[in-house]
């Protein structure tokens, strides 16, 4: 087992997962921001305004960024099975 190809395959893992998750966790957090500067504009706070909105642009960045999330994660596991004979001793 190369320290080397292992590293890397961590590296790469990390890579994705941060990619593959910054779309929706960008959209919460600005449909957050935009509602919590709503809710303080009009004194209104109520918890559950920011929960339906939030859960609302969550679904819709998944199906928007899905299946580019699919790609680029499946396109991890290929490489890794591929290169499987260089982590295993």
């Amino acid at each position: 087992m190369e320290t080397l190809s292992v590293a890397d395959a961590l590296n790469s893992a990390m890579w994705v997962i941060v990619l593959s998750s910054m779309p929706i966790l960008l959209v919460a957090m600005g449909i957050g921001l935009i509602v919590g500067i709503i809710q303080t504009a009009t004194s209104i706070q109520e918890q559950t305004l920011a929960f339906i909105p939030k859960m609302l642009a969550v679904i819709l960045s998944l199906v928007m960024f899905g299946p580019w999330m699919f790609r680029l994660v499946s396109g991890l596991a290929i490489r890794l099975f591929t290169d499987m004979y260089r982590y295993v001793g």
